[in-house]
Order: structure tokens, then C-alpha cells, then sequence
């Protein structure tokens, strides 16, 4: 019988909880349906561009790396020297011819030798015995460490050697 007298009691205190939560939860649900309705009333179009206009041209989706648009920016990067093998001719007395490093061209070059460079360093990392299984999150963002590396390195042209071609 106490028993009974309890649970009462102690569902008499819950409802009052349980009303209390629940005019809190409505009152929550009217202010977030209300600052939808003003955000789609709005319509400044942030919110309507699709994936496709957010993404530039020739990159995939999902692809958030550095990338190469915009390193090369200043006026004197329109008629820069060669460097590297290009700079290396089979002529040395033909005078050194000069490059636009703000073309498309040159980013979408930087590009390919990005890839190399990833390829590398790729196969650099497989030799490196791990002590303890990795994850898929820790392979997935060294992954993305070493695209960043790659990156990196391209620009700063790094593995820029001179190379002679005989």
C-alpha cells in the first residue's frame, strides 16, 4: 500500500516536471520554426546555391585542399625565368626563354607535378613500419596530411633540381 502512495507521489512531482519540459520544448520549436521562416523570407542567396556552383571548375567535390589558384599573382610572375628542367636546354647559348606562372596553363602543370609528388611520397610512407594498427580517420587525414605536403612542396618548388639532358 505505501508503495502505491509513493509512485503517486512521485508521478504527481514528474507531471509538473514533465509539463514544464514540455512548454519549454514548445517554446523552442516557435522560436526555431520562426527564425527559419525569417531566414527563407530573406533570401539573400546563400542558401540557394547548389554544390555545383560552389565548386570551381575541374575540381571534385569533396576536394579541400590548398590548391594552386592564386600563388602566382604578381605582375612580375608574367614573364618569370624557367627554373629546373625546363630552364635546363639542350642549347645552352639559346637565351633562357621566360614563362607565364599566372596562366592556367602553369596551375594546371603545377597540378600534374603535385600528383607526382603525392605519388612519391606515398610510396615514401608505405615503407614506414607502424607500431600499432591505424584506424580509418588517422589513415584518412594522414592521407590528407600528405596531399597538403605535396602541395606544399610543389610550390615551393622544392624538388625543383637541375637536371641536364645530354
Amino acid at each position: 500500500m505505501n508503495v502505491g502512495l509513493v509512485s503517486n507521489t512521485y508521478s504527481g512531482i514528474t507531471g509538473g516536471q514533465g509539463a514544464l519540459n514540455t512548454a519549454r520544448t514548445n517554446s523552442d520549436n516557435a522560436k526555431f520554426s520562426d527564425l527559419v521562416a525569417r531566414l527563407q523570407a530573406q533570401d539573400d542567396g546563400r542558401g540557394t546555391l547548389s554544390s555545383s556552383q560552389i565548386v570551381k571548375a575541374g575540381e571534385f567535390k569533396g576536394d579541400y585542399t590548398t590548391g594552386y589558384e592564386g600563388t602566382y599573382t604578381l605582375e612580375s610572375d608574367k614573364t618569370a625565368i624557367a627554373a629546373g628542367a625546363a630552364r635546363n636546354q639542350a642549347n645552352p647559348h639559346v637565351q633562357a626563354k621566360t614563362i607565364d606562372k599566372t596562366s592556367t596553363l602553369y596551375e594546371k602543370s603545377l597540378e600534374l607535378e603535385g600528383f607526382f609528388v603525392k605519388q612519391m611520397l606515398s610510396s615514401m610512407r608505405k615503407t614506414i613500419m607502424k607500431a600499432n594498427e591505424s584506424d580509418f580517420a588517422q589513415s584518412m587525414y594522414e592521407d590528407m596530411l600528405f596531399d597538403e605536403y605535396a602541395t606544399a612542396m610543389t610550390k615551393m618548388q622544392a624538388l625543383d633540381l637541375p637536371i641536364r639532358f645530354t
